[in-house]
């Protein structure tokens, strides 16, 4: 472009791009390593792809983004790798006369002919951005370090990944995997500063998607290339210490620990077979972020009174209830690091151990040697415990283990998976239990789930639309000292509008007259009529009430309360 720049710059003022002011002011700093065109782009004056949109309506040549297709092989090896990044283009089809290949720069005609008699075929030119040619040259042709440099970009500086891999497993490679070894290391880098739980690498038909879940949504990521998909996963595998490289045709289960930044993380990693190569799932625990307190979950002032009355009783049951993935196994740890004190005994009983505890004795299920549920309760009663905490209650014999150790003075927390509150009830019964241990031992009942937070960086003020306000059964009163906010986007929260998620909660607390109705095995809309009676607030309600506090949207409980029609 440097031959033909006074007719580019011509052309850019033409189109408003560019004013001669600025034309003048980037010549006036040209050096030896500069042209005036590269110097306006790096100013942010005008964008590459501005100028090669430019250059192709010039040349009467179609521009498009190639960063949005998937090539597929058989056209890439119409180009041998050294052609193309000497002559910097991209084949993307076959056209009706011939190959069409993707260049940069269309005002290149000596490059164009070259190419055309090298390949001694006729090609069609379409126009890209010259960085999206950049990018495709290394996604198809590229090494895997050129890949990994690529997410080196976008973290912006290096950072040191230190390994603890279980007994056994290779640490490094031979300098074959370096790269590997670093692509893999970026990745799981990426995915703890963006703040992802969990991170899906999938083998599609022509190619490898990375997506990484941040606050309970599915982003996709940059993509390695599709042909480095087994070497990724195999060094996944070898840094598991425990899962097999050649066996790819059923699941495995293995677990990862990383420092990043000297904080100690866990990888717990899932693989299954696919018909396009094994998928991969790694659900990302930060052990370090491990402790939230309980205005960290998400509770208002009055329903935290509440609750830490209730996790202080001296003895029965209170069951956090929930889907999976709404959050119960942290709200079970914030009450134990609440009531965690010297003068109490806290033995937990978990499938699996998520995270490790200071000052809490914590036991691992392993079915697989007898040491089940039931089997470690039986235990640990003997432990003499004041408080006991059981990652769920699956079974009869669990339960009634449960509703025994808090009849004979243990305060059990435990999870159960029903969609509200008072649904627990039933669900302990349709276990097996009787009603007179149900109502005799069960103090409360909190169903919950995750909203995301607003990010207080560029949420906006907001009004509810007539349907907003029908749908979440809002009084005209209620908005007029309210605070409602809607999602906006920056860089701070990656364009979303949120950051970071929190707790809506039912709470259920149990009293006489309930304990009567479980007797009398009354049904569940009745005992919900009368929680409600009794001040329970539902999951919807709760959301309201964080809407009109500005810290969550309308859109987010709607959403998350679809079945909540009480």
């Amino acid at each position: 472009m440097q031959k033909n720049e006074t007719y580019v710059l011509d052309l850019l003022h033409d189109a408003g791009l560019v004013t001669r002011p600025q034309i003048e002011n980037a010549r006036s700093r040209l050096n030896g390593e500069n042209n005036v065109v590269g110097l306006l782009i790096r100013d942010g004056v005008v964008s590459e792809a501005d100028v090669s949109r430019t250059l192709a309506g010039q040349a009467h040549m179609d521009w498009i983004d190639i960063s949005m297709m998937v090539i597929p092989p058989v056209v890439i090896r119409q180009i041998r790798a050294e052609d193309a990044r000497r002559f910097k283009v991209i084949p993307v089809a076959f056209g009706e006369s011939g190959l069409v290949v993707a260049v940069g720069d269309p005002l290149d005609i000596d490059t164009i002919d070259s190419l055309s008699f090298l390949l001694q075929r006729e090609i069609e030119l379409i126009c890209t951005s010259p960085a999206k040619i950049r990018e495709a040259l290394i996604k198809y042709y590229g090494t895997a370090g050129e890949a990994a440099d690529i997410l080196q970009e976008k973290l912006g500086a290096d950072v040191d990944l230190e390994l603890e891999l279980e007994k056994g497993a290779a640490v490094e490679g031979d300098e074959t995997d370096a790269p590997i070894i670093r692509m893999v290391s970026m990745l799981l880098i990426e995915a703890h500063r963006v703040g992802a739980s969990d991170i899906h690498l999938e083998p599609l038909d022509k190619k490898f998607r990375v997506r990484f879940r941040i606050d309970g949504v599915l982003q996709e990521m940059q993509a390695p290339p599709k042909r480095l998909q087994s070497a990724i996963i195999s060094r996944l595998k070898i840094m598991t210490g425990s899962m097999s490289i050649a066996e790819k045709r059923l699941p495995q289960d293995g677990r990862i620990q990383v420092k990043i930044k000297k904080k100690p993380i866990d990888l717990r990693v899932s693989t299954i077979p696919t018909n396009h190569g094994e998928s991969v799932v790694m659900r990302v625990l930060d052990k370090s972020s491990l402790i939230m307190g309980l205005p960290e979950l998400g509770f208002f002032s009055d329903d935290q009174e509440t609750f830490e009355r209730l996790i202080k009783l001296p003895d029965g049951i209170l069951l956090v209830t929930g889907p999976t993935g709404s959050g119960k196994t942290t709200t079970l740890y914030a009450c134990l690091n609440y009531i965690n004190k010297p003068d109490r005994k806290i033995i937990t009983v978990e499938e699996p151990i998520e995270y490790q505890m200071t000052g809490i004795n914590q036991v691992q299920v392993n079915p697989e040697i007898g040491m089940t549920f039931p089997a470690a309760l039986r235990s640990i009663l003997r432990q003499a415990p004041n408080v006991i905490m059981i990652g769920e209650i699956r079974d009869l014999e669990t339960a009634n283990i449960a509703m025994a150790s808090s009849l004979t003075g243990h305060l059990v927390f435990s999870t159960l998976h029903t969609n509200d509150a008072p649904s627990a009830v039933a669900r302990l019964v349709d276990i097996g239990v009787q009603p007179f241990l149900v109502a005799s031992s069960v103090r409360a009942i909190m169903a919950q789930r995750l909203v995301r937070r607003l990010c207080s960086n560029c949420k906006e003020p907001a009004e509810l639309s007539e349907t907003e306000l029908r749908a979440l059964r809002i009084e005209p009163g209620q908005i007029r000292e309210a605070q409602v906010m809607k999602p906006v986007g920056c860089e701070q929260c990656r364009k979303t509008g949120y950051r970071g998620r929190m707790g809506i909660f039912e709470i259920f607390v149990i009293d006489d007259e309930v304990r009567h109705m479980i007797n009398k095995r009354s049904a569940t809309l009745m005992l919900r009529q009368r929680a409600r009676e009794l001040g329970m607030r539902t999951l919807r309600e709760d959301g309201v009430r964080k809407i009109l506090g500005g810290v969550t949207s309308a859109e987010e409980v709607i959403s998350t309360t679809i079945g909540d029609v009480s």
